[in-house]
């Protein structure tokens, strides 16, 4: 194991990296970190003094300062970090100026732009603008003025949200705003970092491929393929990839920079293997590569693929073995020293627990069966390597996701060979439709039949991936496993191999002793879950009313006005105001009350005929009628919940 150790040295200063940031999560934001960094740089200086004849007996010394100074490192890198998505805001109209850093994004009401704030704090926020002209010709870099109260980010409060909140502040943003057309304006003047050029570039990409006249499933696909642009995807196409198993090659990844790689490594092959020319071939490929990720958008996953792929041509370059564990291992040192939250990101968690699942199971896989002809070796290599990423993954897609699809190596057998097909069709689409502008009719007739050959290869791609889809039991579903179970599933898998390889009694103990834990924190899981409850969800401008039971939202027949069943309490519910005129000489006692929809009720009217001892109110109702009526409770003493502003209503059954 040692020896094993000693060959990945990124290991030994990832390490202290990971401590670092899982503590200053998990545990207490460790005071301070930048002394406990000198402090460790100050042992590692003090090891050099170390008289010759004792430094070996002392060797220790200089790694536990490397220990020391990196752990400190990171934990300062994580609170800078921190501060920078704390929320800071006063809950007034306040003045900002800022600079758009992506390109905006339409939603169903609204535009939204992420937006780094210059004026009065630095912050990254979330801009969401009302649809007009000028916002739809914003592009990154513009700087606007503008006028508004931020807000910090809330989630629902339903029992089955997605931690948004959580996940907006990893992104390193701080709030966001609603701004009405009149509340703010572009002042013309453009603020321009790489990253922000890196999206412009994309933006001119995005717009270049819609004359490639595609529809609009083909459109974003190869948007998604490409540029790792899925915004553009619809939510059936999205649906039917990740069911069939195949949902990574539509984030720009280590597949598509591989491909990529592989297509400059053929450009540049005339320059030889080996000496100086060599060289010259892997400096020309890793800038070749850079650019396809700048013109990619620099998004996170190309990122990691590049940085990887980068470390592996300065190894090929340096004459050893290129992609190796120690390779991964500095470009997670190094991506988690550029942001420490990256850590908390499932795709970044996803990529390199794949990567490292293909290094180490794939090897063992090989083992298993060694075909000689070249056809059955490069399907037999695919299946192993498909295998081995889901192996590695599946655990955590469990936990993330509750769902694992069942044909993924059929999926992936069939569509991993089309995506570099498709990859490489580009190019002469790409070339052609520069060259239809010269005006030559042959250009013309080459852009239709590339044209032709690369929309008859996506719309294959998307009918297998939609008829995987429809299989029976195609997405293994609800098996939604805790942080404790994922670990246990991966010791299980990984101890599962190495008793294949080396039939140590150790590795069968291991399994069984996991397989123990996994059961007993199933069944004590089981025995300990939460109730079946009915439910006022928060849902935005919606009232949705239902049962929430085993992590699932049930819905029933339910009346708009009229009591709702319940074994102890009684519960009603109205939607219309009936009662404006009404008065009972002894108003009825009931436990909850919960108002929809319409706008006219009084509790004080409501009161003269019904006595709640709790008020819902949902979100189908407008703020300024729920802020009157919560001060119309407030007012008569009666408790209120406004699901809106304080979650979901539970109610046991």
């Amino acid at each position: 194991m040692n020896n094993f150790i000693s060959k990945i040295p990124f290991f030994r200063l990832l390490l202290p990296a990971l401590a670092a940031i899982a503590v200053s999560a998990f545990v207490v934001e460790i005071p301070f970190a930048w002394l406990i960094c000198c402090f460790g740089a100050s042992i590692m200086l003090f090891s050099y003094f170390v008289p010759p004849r004792k430094q070996y007996n002392y060797r220790w010394i200089f790694g536990a300062g490397l220990f020391v100074a990196i752990f400190g490192l990171f934990a300062g890198i994580f609170q800078l970090r921190k501060a920078q998505s704390d929320f800071i805001f006063p809950n007034e109209t306040v003045a900002c100026v800022g600079t758009l850093l992506d390109i905006p994004q339409e939603k169903p009401r609204s535009m939204a732009c992420n937006v780094k704030i210059t004026y009065p704090v630095s912050k990254k926020i979330v801009v969401y603008l009302q649809k007009d002209e000028n916002a739809w010709n914003l592009a990154p870099g513009d700087e606007i003025v503008f006028a508004g109260q931020i807000q910090a980010f809330k989630n629902f409060g339903n029992p089955d949200d997605f931690d948004y909140a959580r996940f907006m502040r990893n992104k390193g943003f701080a709030g966001s705003v609603y701004l009405p057309s009149a509340s703010w304006q572009a002042t013309g003047n453009e603020n321009v970092s790489l990253y922000v050029l890196a999206q412009r570039f994309r933006k001119k990409a995005l717009e270049f491929y819609r004359l490639f006249e595609l529809d609009n499933d083909g459109y974003s696909f190869i948007s998604a393929l490409t540029l790792g642009y899925k915004h553009d995807l619809t939510n059936e196409l999205q649906e039917a990839f990740r069911a069939s198993g195949t949902s990574h090659v539509l984030a720009v990844s280590g597949l598509h920079v591989g491909i990529i790689y592989a297509i400059f490594a053929f450009l540049f092959s005339f320059l030889g293997k080996t000496g100086k020319r060599f060289v010259l071939q892997q400096i020309l490929i890793i800038i070749a590569l850079w650019f396809y990720a700048f013109l990619a958008g620099l998004s996170p996953s190309v990122l990691r693929a590049t940085i990887m792929l980068t470390i592996a041509s300065i190894g090929f370059a340096a004459g050893k073995k290129g992609f190796t564990y120690n390779t991964l291992a500095a470009a997670a040192f190094l991506l988690l020293a550029h942001n420490p939250y990256n850590l908390f990101d499932v795709g970044f968690q996803m990529s390199f627990t794949a990567v490292l699942a293909i290094l180490y199971f794939n090897p063992l896989l090989n083992k298993l069966y060694r075909p000689r002809k070249k056809a059955k070796k490069y399907v037999w290599n695919l299946f192993t390597v498909s295998t081995a990423a889901q192996i590695g993954v599946f655990p955590i897609a469990l936990h993330y996701f509750g769902t694992f699809p069942t044909y993924f190596f059929v999926a992936n057998m069939l569509i991993v060979p089309m995506i570099g097909i498709i990859i490489y069709t580009c190019i002469p689409v790409i070339v052609t439709v520069l060259a239809k502008q010269s005006g030559f009719a042959v250009f013309d007739w080459l852009f239709a039949v590339f044209g032709w050959v690369l929309k008859a290869l996506i719309n294959f791609v998307l009918q297998i991936v939609y008829f995987i889809e429809s299989f029976p039991y195609s997405q293994f579903t609800d098996g939604y496993v805790s942080a404790v179970q994922m670990l246990l599933l991966l010791i299980i898998v990984v101890s599962v191999f190495r008793f294949f390889h080396n039939t140590r009694p150790l590795h069968v103990i291991t399994v069984l002793a996991c397989s123990f834990l996994l059961i007993t924190t199933s069944v004590f899981g089981k025995l300990t879950r939460e109730p079946d409850r009915f439910v006022v969800f928060n849902k935005a401008n919606v009232s949705d009313i239902g049962i929430y039971a085993n992590k699932k939202r049930v819905y029933f027949d339910l009346s708009e006005n009229g009591f709702i069943p319940h074994r102890e309490l009684s519960v009603l519910r109205l939607s219309e105001n009936n009662y404006r005129q009404a008065e009972a000489e002894k108003p009825l006692e009931i436990d909850v009350l919960i108002l929809s929809q319409d706008r006219t009720f009084s509790i004080e009217q409501l009161t003269r005929v019904f006595y709640p001892k709790q008020v819902v109110l949902d979100s189908s109702l407008p703020l300024y009628i729920r802020n009157r009526l919560m001060d119309e409770c407030a007012g008569l003493g009666i408790p209120a919940h406004d699901v809106s502003q304080d979650g979901a209503f539970f109610i046991n059954l």
